[in-house]
């Protein structure tokens, strides 16, 4: 038996190309020790809660994990942690009140793309322009294209504001978990989608600073194979506040779920966890 200690972290990944099952790799306390993940298929897996949550932060002992592994005082104080990263719409950086304003300027007041995936169906989303496959890779698509490139996050989240008039911002993460979802035409959807917008998107160009938004002209889509051997029929999802030990066989990972004959646990949801992780 292996058995590795440490805080978790989100697990990495790496893309190749279409026809290679994406890799991953657990990552416990900041990257200082990343453990391929894929050749653990078919291999019993334990994973132990020691009931001791440090915040990915500030590394400050908290009694409970908010937003993914901070404590509350990094909950209230980082800009990572606003309204405003799950609603960019809602961007408050240029009337001066972002929380860190350096950190709003090197993350947000940054290119963004706005895209189209395919996970549990269609869905549009965003993401900053150096998180591209790795966002779409997080959210288990098996498809993806980016429609526009942004000036800054706050015009994505406007542009993810009208397209949510036709399409879902959510992935249903139980169904991308239950199997493959139905392939479709991104290209076509992408047409489609800015004629219907045509009229509000060119209002929308002309309001804004020249250049803030360039709509993409894409000839081929991204396409996604995951390393899973077998689906689950039925959906058990894992939480470590409530379970210590987490086991069974490893049959596959998307996403950020491990996915286990016994259930599924999404890693990303328990940053900051001090675990033993053990592989028969």
């Amino acid at each position: 038996m292996t058995v590795y200690s440490g805080h978790l972290r989100k697990m990495r990944s790496h893309y190749e190309n279409s026809v290679i099952p994406v890799e991953y790799f657990l990552t416990l306390d900041d990257d200082l020790e990343t453990i391929p993940l894929n050749g653990m298929l078919g291999k019993h897996l334990t994973i132990r809660f020691k009931n001791e949550i440090h915040c990915i932060s500030c590394g400050r002992k908290s009694n409970k994990s908010f937003n993914q592994g901070h404590c509350y005082p990094c909950f209230t104080r980082l800009a990572s942690c606003d309204k405003c990263i799950m609603s960019p719409e809602k961007c408050h950086f240029e009337q001066g009140t972002c929380r860190e304003p350096q950190w709003g300027q090197d993350h947000c007041m940054q290119s963004h793309y706005v895209y189209l995936a395919n996970s549990s169906g269609l869905k549009v989303g965003i993401t900053r322009g150096d998180q591209l496959p790795t966002r779409w890779i997080d959210q288990g698509a098996i498809q993806a294209l980016a429609i526009f490139k942004v000036s800054q996050r706050y015009y994505s989240g406007l542009m993810e504001i009208l397209y949510k008039e036709k399409v879902s911002d959510r992935t249903q993460w139980q169904r991308m978990l239950k199997g493959q979802a139905e392939e479709m035409d991104l290209l076509q959807q992408q047409q489609e989608l800015n004629e219907v917008f045509s009229e509000q998107i060119e209002d929308m160009k002309s309001d804004l600073p020249e250049g803030s938004i360039e709509t993409i002209n894409n000839k081929g889509m991204t396409e996604i194979l995951y390393p899973v051997e077998t689906y689950p029929e039925k959906i058990k999802s894992f939480n470590l506040d409530k379970q210590t030990v987490v086991e069974g066989t490893l049959i596959g990972i998307k996403g950020q779920y491990l996915i286990l004959d016994t259930g599924v646990i999404n890693i990303r949801k328990f940053s900051g966890y001090h675990i033993d992780f053990e592989v028969e």
